[in-house]
């Protein structure tokens, strides 16, 4: 009888850790509903289901939960272009500031288009960059370029010049702002031009990106150099957002 009772008790403390068991698994596919390939293969994209990477063919790995995602909670830091209040006219017509281009991530360089040396190339450069990104990113992404000659290049200039070249859609945005805005904005950027006739500058050539803050993540310098740190850069801050 004593040993009968003996079996008992072990076999309700099974069932009960079974049942434990059970309910910490539950919990632990409901916590872990991102999964990631281990190396990486893909930068930081992630799966909604497990599975295996369509590269290194490895188990995809449960990364996190969406529960405990981080809520952005609107903020702006002292580094963010957002801080600047000057106000710009865009090719459309429209008078905004940066920070009405908040939620994207940004490629923006300064160009006037009546240049005929440098600026076609980083035109180039710019839609270069375009077509390495896939269309899913193209949604969490804008290409802004920013005229140093405001006085010539008016929104209905920037226009017809955007239409010229192939550059009108939606994720294309040319801005024409103030001489001291448009000055202020290159300071930031640590562009460097000057006016050396009434229709000629000498100006540095760089491509930044800028994450969906505002926040500078990457600079390109030169004219038609190799673009793969910069695609990387934008590949990174447009995927899953």
């Amino acid at each position: 009888m004593k040993q009968l009772k003996i079996v008992t008790s072990v076999f309700i403390l099974l069932l009960t850790m079974v049942s434990c068991n059970s309910k910490t698994s539950k919990n632990d596919k409901q916590k872990f509903d991102l999964y990631q390939c281990p190396m990486q293969c893909e930068g930081d994209k992630t799966y909604s289901e497990s599975g295996s990477c369509p590269i290194c063919k490895m188990d995809l790995k449960p990364v996190a939960s969406k529960t405990s995602k981080v809520v952005d909670d609107g903020e702006i830091s002292d580094e963010s272009i957002f801080n600047l209040t000057s106000k710009w006219n865009t090719e459309e017509g429209e008078t905004i500031q940066l920070e009405d281009l908040k939620g994207k991530t940004l490629v923006m360089v300064m160009i006037y288009t009546t240049c005929k040396a440098a600026c076609p190339r980083l035109v180039a450069d710019m839609r270069n960059i375009e077509a390495k990104i896939p269309k899913e990113n193209l949604d969490n992404l804008q290409f802004v370029l920013v005229s140093i000659d405001p006085e010539t290049d008016t929104p209905e200039h920037l226009k017809t010049f955007a239409k010229e070249n192939l550059m009108d859609g939606e994720q294309w945005t040319f801005l024409q702002g103030t001489v001291s805005g448009v000055r202020e904005f290159a300071n930031v950027l640590a562009v460097k031009y000057k006016q050396i006739s009434p229709l000629d500058f000498s100006h540095s050539n760089i491509i930044s990106v800028f994450n969906n803050k505002g926040e500078l993540a990457h600079q390109q310098e030169g004219l038609g150099v190799d673009n793969k740190e910069t695609v990387q850069t934008i590949l990174e801050l447009t995927n899953n957002k």
